[in-house]
């Protein structure tokens, strides 16, 4: 298993800084970002999962708030920018922008991963850092919130939906379709939106690794 570091960084933005974690394996092969669903963070137990399995192949991760922690409070009581699609998509994309220009990742090619209404911001980054972003992973996701910008969204894209998810399954589906390079869907049998069911996040873990693993390596 590689080494790895693990930093505290800051994204700055117009309305303020983003707190994240930096995880940067020995000899990284790439750098993974993740857009969080609606009203979560990046002490995602989910996704902190997928992250530490990412690592363990030797991809690096950035698993980063896309609220500031002001507006991230102001959120859990009204709700009111977690389905704000742009705003978390131009978050996204701070962050991209920071990753390209950083010293400890600017060598890295860069992938998104995102869930639930998060799927959304990250394929929204895709199509607005086209050079940057080589390749995106949704797991649960809503894609169908990105509508507007799903014909400018020509990355490998793998969409990973459980089997049990109906309606989110169908709304994937739908939203591959219109896609210039149609998406990949993984179906995970027996499994529910949040793959809480033993042994689902696990395969959602190595989906996504195995992906990113054929997709991304050293931007130079």
């Amino acid at each position: 298993m590689p080494l790895h570091r693990t930093d505290e960084i800051m994204v700055p933005t117009e309305a303020g800084d983003l707190p994240g974690f930096l995880d940067l394996p020995d000899a990284a092969s790439g750098l993974v970002l993740f857009a969080h669903g609606s009203g979560s963070s990046r002490f995602s137990r989910r996704n902190r999962a997928v992250a530490q399995a990412l690592n363990r192949g030797g991809i690096g991760t950035l698993l980063l708030d896309l609220l500031t922690p002001d507006e991230h409070a102001r959120d859990q009581r009204t709700a009111e920018h977690r389905f704000d699609i742009p705003l978390l998509t131009r978050r996204l994309v701070h962050a991209v922008d920071w990753a390209a220009a950083d010293a400890r990742t600017e060598h890295l090619a860069i992938g998104a991963f995102g869930a639930s209404t998060g799927s959304a911001a990250a394929l929204g980054a895709a199509a607005l850092r086209p050079q940057q972003v080589r390749a995106v992973v949704s797991r649960g996701g809503r894609p169908d919130l990105a509508v507007d910008v799903l014909d400018d969204v020509r990355q490998p894209t793998l969409l990973i939906v459980g089997g049990l998810d109906e309606t989110v399954l169908e709304l994937n589906r739908e939203a591959a379709a219109r896609m210039p390079s149609p998406a990949q869907i993984e179906v995970i049998p027996g499994a529910s939106h949040l793959f809480e069911e033993p042994g689902k996040l696990e395969a959602v873990s190595a989906l996504a690794r195995d992906f990113f693993r054929a997709h991304l390596g050293s931007a130079a």
